[in-house]
């Protein structure tokens, strides 16, 4: 079927980062549609985060192009300290921007399955359980498009195919487009629709199984990582495309 542009949500053209006499990330393109997930895989260093501050639009690309079809953006970042000192309950910080109805709370935690929780103090939370309310927050605000980095940081392995299902459970009951930035290969490739692989570059793109068998990825993570992931059975009436486009 022909690709539906008001799927659309954010194209990368040969986008590129130039700073202190280098490039943090060059040659990046892809297209990111709703009801997709989209993963950023990678090494440490290379360009994942950098890749989701253009997306951001906290960065400008020093060459190539972003365009963004919606400043509907929601973003779960990689660590967020809190304060022991300070008591902060669910409830709290879930309406700590912006004024937030309880019954949209209650309703977005329980997405999340956390709404037993929602008067717990957030430092008496499980890695997992913190995971989840950041989750929860960045689904209130109704966004097309939410950008997960590192969503299973401090996540025990039983946690992450729970917090994994509960992302699949977000992109089809709020229908928005998903970027993943993950240096943690087993699951996240196996929940996704298109993969990209970075390396300060675009190494390999496709699909997780396509990405796993592909030499460059082989080199940066070894045999074991594209023997070892479990690719999840995602079927669409669709193919995507080396940049992340779809096609019949």
């Amino acid at each position: 079927m022909q690709q539906n542009k008001n799927n659309l949500l954010v194209k990368l053209e040969n986008a590129g980062v130039y700073r202190d006499n280098r490039w943090l990330v060059r040659g990046v393109s892809l297209e990111l549609n709703r009801n997709n997930i989209v993963t950023l895989i990678g090494p440490n260093g290379s360009g994942k985060t950098t890749t989701g501050k253009l997306i951001l639009n906290i960065l400008d690309p020093d060459e190539g192009k972003v365009s963004l079809n919606t400043n509907r953006i929601a973003y779960v970042p990689q660590k967020i300290n809190i304060n022991s000192t300070v008591p902060l309950r669910v409830t709290d910080f879930m309406s700590l921007t912006g004024n937030i109805s309880h019954s949209k709370i209650i309703e977005n935690l329980k997405l999340t399955g956390v709404e037993k929780l929602y008067n717990n103090n957030l430092i008496d939370l499980s890695g997992g359980e913190f995971q989840r309310v950041l989750l929860a927050r960045a689904v209130a605000k109704n966004p097309d498009l939410l950008i997960l980095d590192e969503p299973v940081q401090g996540v025990d392995f039983r946690g992450e195919i729970k917090l994994y299902n509960v992302i699949k459970e977000i992109l089809d009951e709020i229908n928005c487009g998903i970027l993943l930035i993950s240096h943690d290969l087993h699951f996240v490739m196996s929940s996704t629709d298109h993969v990209i692989c970075l390396n300060n570059h675009v190494c390999c793109s496709g699909s997780p199984r396509d990405v796993a068998q592909n030499s460059s990825y082989i080199e940066l993570f070894g045999e074991q990582a594209a023997s070892t992931f479990s690719v999840y059975n995602h079927h669409h009436d669709h193919t995507h495309n080396q940049d992340g486009s779809i096609s019949k």
